[in-house]
């Protein structure tokens, strides 16, 4: 049986009954300024003072409410006092013509008793609104912002963005794909028995285009698209976050065919009984709200599909990603060689680039860069190109923008000494040499400068000719020997050592390690000695043993980087001294200084 609300119900839980409220508290608020007006206007005087004025004829009349009296001077100023329990003073009164009035003291108690009651009154009705409001299950009429719904709506007529608009990433567009051809024509599947997936979960690092990609999914289904964020479903409410995911769901089935956009779905999809607590309590019930809205809806004639997003797959609840929830997974990765390219050209198509501006070779010097970061990087090339009150964006430009990325800005105001800057030119100088000295294994040389950037004092750039997925074993060994050029040079010049070599040595042990725990290119064989979940799962021994190995690779790696140096001292301390003079090389004009036949270079100038 069902009961309708009442008037007087519907009334107060309208938005008419919020207005009576407030009425009535600034009715309330009113009145209470006005008493404390009259209040800060009163004089306050003692009794003898009272009665002297009584007896100088300065009292015109007065107010008797108990032992309190107040009254008005002739002069109209108003005066307030108290007067004894046992003193009589009306004789006094009288013989001075001063006009008495009488009443009992009961009327302020009155007012008071108003002005509380009605506060308690307002404070309990406003208190059951809002416990009404946010009872799980309410989602009509909410006049509070946490018992919202926080899902933006956005109508097929506002959704600029289709596959077109991103760049790259062929096989995750191909994955959507049929989630499209799905929302645009669902009986093509149904006729046949065939089920579209319920949810498809975005996979990638931050920056990726994993937000673009599902309004791209959006715009090419001309559908309602709703984005909310993870964290936008919990709140310190108990229920609220499992009632604004029934909301959601109930709206994009009004709008079907439509889609649900969860970003960073980790904050709300996390394994449960992880930890103990109200927080974890909401959130679980959250997830759960969710499990049931996606493992049901399906079964309906309506058309929704949920797409998520991530860079953390390996947290999340098992139950989500189970067949039937969040079955297909699309990965978003960092962009290769073409990739970027093509994104370069999306970003730059508002930009005033100078005609010698090579797209090609800004793709091939930015290996490693996310979408974002490539659209960060043709921001701050055109900033610097406008603070330099230039026509165009121009090469070197670019070359700054992507420095600053990487390294940070230029420290122009480091005061260092010459014997500090020579140092640093061996050090780089190095690096660089033997970088040129192992053609075949080593990545190309791009610069090398000694201008302090971020909390680097110098930097040696290589970058590979092509997107490389598979190392070998010359190569890894090649890039350590590179890692221990800026030591061996300091040593080998100054016999001395310095803090510089710091991230030379992080690097160098960290594909050490790779080459032994995990490549089997080692003594220790072919086992793979990862560690799972932070626990190492080798004996003592065996860690004694990997220690010693890596070592073993290192010292490799350093004698041969010092067996080169000495073989080709005078090609470093040629380019050591010439990177001291002009602070910046680039490879051309090094491979010309050292009489090295020359190799493909990115260079941006």
């Amino acid at each position: 049986m069902k009961f309708k609300k009442s008037k007087m119900s519907s009334f107060w839980g309208g938005p008419r009954g919020l207005v009576v409220m407030v009425v009535v508290f600034v009715a309330m608020l009113s009145l209470l300024n006005r008493v404390s007006q009259f209040t800060r206007q009163v004089q306050p005087i003692n009794y003898s003072k009272f009665l002297e004025q009584v007896e100088s004829d300065a009292v015109k009349n007065i107010h008797v409410s108990g032992q309190s009296i107040q009254g008005e001077m002739k002069s109209g100023e108003l005066f307030a006092t108290v007067v004894p329990p046992t003193h009589n003073h009306w004789d006094l009164l009288k013989l001075h013509n001063v006009d008495v009035s009488v009443e009992h003291d009961t009327g302020n108690i009155y007012m008071w008793l108003f002005i509380i009651g009605g506060g308690i009154l307002l404070l309990f009705a406003v208190l059951w609104l809002v416990l009404r409001q946010v009872r799980p299950g309410n989602s009509g009429n909410n006049m509070f912002p946490f018992a919202k719904n926080k899902a933006k709506m956005f109508m097929p007529s506002s959704i600029k963005e289709n596959f077109d608009s991103v760049a790259g990433i062929p096989e995750a567009k191909e994955e959507l794909k049929d989630i499209v051809d799905f929302l645009k024509d669902p009986t093509r599947f149904r006729r046949l028995g065939a089920k579209i997936t319920r949810g498809a979960l975005l996979v990638g690092e931050p920056g990726n285009g994993k937000t673009l990609l599902a309004r791209a999914v959006a715009g090419e289904a001309n559908c309602p698209f709703f984005s909310i964020s993870g964290s936008d479903f919990i709140e310190v409410f108990v229920g609220v976050g499992a009632s604004r995911v029934r909301e959601l769901f109930a709206q994009a089935r009004r709008h079907a065919p439509s889609i649900i956009f969860i970003d960073e779905l980790d904050a709300v999809g996390r394994q449960r009984g992880a930890g103990l607590g109200g927080g974890h309590d909401e959130r679980e019930q959250t997830l759960n709200q969710l499990l049931t809205e996606m493992d049901g809806f399906q079964t309906k004639e309506d058309s929704v599909i949920v797409l998520a997003a991530t860079n953390r797959p390996d947290v999340l609840d098992k139950a989500l990603l189970r067949p039937g929830r969040f079955d297909r997974r699309v990965y978003v990765p960092f962009p290769d060689l073409a990739s970027r390219e093509q994104i370069l050209n999306v970003h730059i198509k508002n930009v005033t680039l100078d005609p010698a501006v090579d797209v090609s070779v800004i793709a091939k010097g930015t290996p490693g860069f996310s979408g974002a970061d490539l659209a960060s990087l043709i921001n701050e090339a055109a900033l610097a190109a406008s603070k330099k009150d230039q026509d165009s964006v121009v090469m070197h430009d670019f070359e700054e923008a992507r420095d600053k990325i990487i390294l940070g800005k230029e420290v122009k105001s480091m005061v260092r000494t010459k014997e500090e800057m020579r140092i640093t030119a061996y050090h780089e100088a190095g690096h660089a040499l033997l970088t040129l000295l192992q053609p075949e294994d080593a990545d190309p040389l791009h610069k090398v400068t000694i201008a302090p950037r971020g909390r680097a004092l110098g930097v040696s750039f290589s970058f590979p000719e092509r997107d490389k997925h598979v190392h070998t074993k010359k190569e890894i060994i090649a890039k350590i020997i590179v890692s221990m050029g800026g030591r061996a040079a300091e040593e080998l010049m100054f016999n001395t050592t310095t803090t510089g070599a710091s991230n030379d040595f992080k690097v160098a042990t960290s594909l050490a390690r790779t080459m032994v725990c995990h490549c089997g290119m080692s003594g220790l064989g072919k086992a793979n000695y990862s560690q799972e979940s932070g626990e190492f799962v080798y004996s003592q021994k065996t860690a004694e043993e990997i220690d010693r190995e890596v070592n073993k690779v290192l010292d490799s790696g350093y004698d041969k980087a010092m067996e080169m140096l000495r073989e080709n001292q005078d090609k470093l301390v040629t380019f050591a001294e010439k990177l001291f003079e002009q602070e910046t090389m680039y490879a051309g004009e090094i491979y010309e200084l050292l009489g090295i036949p020359p190799r493909q270079e990115c260079r941006f100038v």
